[in-house]
């Protein structure tokens, strides 16, 4: 039960561009998405990272390779932490989606949406957060672990610590790049940041106290 870290991949070039890029081979970041990425190493300076978890897919693995160079590590790939299949969806303009019939019920009732001839999001729900717990078995309580993945992918994971029904993840913001921590116990999860994308983030080192699974009455003291 440990401390984990969900990023997101820095910008891509199919995210300048307007274009939802889904699985799509070679997409990489665009020079903005550069710029955040190299940015991570001081961003997370403070902070032990005891694995990195990485989907799949290009820009994923762009977007941690200075960090886990410069710590040493070597990152993970986890397929279940890939992006949703969009299937027909895929490498499509996102101005030309939102035109279509699904678009609502993305919007609306994101638990009912199946993408034709891809996956639904109740899916990718399951499959993220089972894998994400998987992990977090594997680590110790005072151990912080970062996941670099996707926006829904995030979005759902974040609900589910929330203990909000997948209907309400549209509510959730994640920018690029952006940093979002859970904090696992044994009775429940702690959303410690969402769409953190600001510097300094040593803060969320885990505290040590007698029981960490007790939420403060009154609100943390924000203390260390």
């Amino acid at each position: 039960m440990a401390t984990l870290i969900l990023l997101r991949h820095a910008r891509s070039a199919a995210n300048g561009s307007g274009i939802l890029a889904g699985r799509s081979a070679g997409v990489g970041l665009d020079e903005t998405g550069a710029g955040q990425a190299a940015g991570l190493v001081g961003r997370l300076a403070g902070v032990p990272l005891r694995e990195v978890v990485v989907s799949p897919l290009q820009r994923c693995q762009e977007t941690v390779a200075g960090l886990v160079a410069q710590r040493e590590l070597s990152p993970v790939v986890e397929p279940d932490l890939v992006e949703v299949d969009y299937g027909q969806w895929t490498g499509r303009k996102i101005s030309e989606l939102t035109e279509e019939p699904l678009w609502r019920v993305v919007q609306q009732h994101p638990s009912a949406a199946v993408f034709p001839d891809g996956e639904g999001l109740a899916q990718v729900q399951a499959r993220a957060v089972a894998a994400v717990r998987a992990w977090d078995r594997r680590l110790a309580d005072d151990e912080v672990w970062l996941a670099c993945t996707h926006g829904d992918v995030i979005k759902a994971v974040l609900a589910d610590a929330l203990g909000m029904h997948l209907d309400a993840f549209q509510r959730i913001v994640v920018d690029p790049c952006s940093v979002s921590v859970v904090r696992y116990t044994r009775t429940r999860p702690f959303v410690v940041k969402v769409n953190d994308t600001g510097g300094d983030v040593s803060a969320l080192v885990p505290p040590k106290s007698a029981d960490a699974s007790d939420a403060v009455v009154g609100g943390s003291t924000g203390g260390a």
